[in-house]
């Protein structure tokens, strides 16, 4: 296993990706101060959402607010979010974020079948609220929670309502193959990072960073 990432090296790195929505929101503003970013952040049960707040920890306050959004019978992580916000309001005093629930799109063990049903009403429930939201940024690890959320902000581009970049980040137990989120979003995320090198050879879209979280 690879040695973990020093947090510098990791913004070093991804700081370009993550400056994209930048550009583009300055882009025809010059001379005029450039506001936060929105940043929407989709947590998950188990592993991701310890994984996704480690990536947060090393961002700026200028990605705020930071809206959440986990599934509605994960309880797990809303205790992990306000934790970290506690912590983190304590150097930024401005601190600013927000809850959101959505119906899960898929349970452990549920038919491929009725999943699709699922997914599809969660993607309809999704919709609305992005659409309140229109975040700048989505980061995202791999929850199914994920894929509706990112979906509808794809909708919303397609509807030329609002742009909206997709960072999604692969899971680091995904150590060969992608996760179900990972395969799908793969074709529709504007930046895709896996953190070994067997994903990268597999999945030449992808950006390889080394061990992050």
């Amino acid at each position: 296993m690879e040695p973990l990432l020093p947090a510098a090296l990791f913004l070093l790195l991804l700081l370009p990706l993550l400056l994209v929505p930048l550009a583009l929101r300055a882009s025809g503003r010059r001379g005029r101060r450039t506001p936060p970013l929105k940043l929407l952040v989709v947590a998950g049960s188990g592993g991701h959402t310890t994984e996704i707040l480690r990536l947060l920890s090393c961002l700026s306050e200028s990605y705020s607010p930071r809206h959440y959004i986990l599934a509605d019978s994960d309880n797990m992580s809303e205790v992990k979010i306000r934790s970290f916000e506690e912590k983190r309001s304590e150097t930024f005093s401005s601190s600013q974020f927000t809850l959101h629930r959505i119906p899960r799109s898929r349970e452990v063990r549920q038919s491929w079948t009725s999943s699709v049903v699922t997914t599809l009403y969660s993607i309809l429930y999704s919709f609305p609220l992005t659409y309140k939201l229109k975040p700048d940024l989505i980061l995202c690890n791999g929850p199914g929670t994920c894929v509706p959320v990112c979906i509808s902000a794809l909708l919303l581009g397609l509807l030329g309502i609002k742009r909206t970049i997709i960072v999604y980040v692969e899971s680091i137990c995904r150590v060969e193959t992608l996760s179900l989120s990972g395969k799908i979003l793969y074709y529709f995320s504007d930046y895709f990072i896996v953190q070994w090198p067997d994903l990268k050879e597999k999945y030449p879209k992808s950006v390889y960073l080394g061990r992050i979280v």
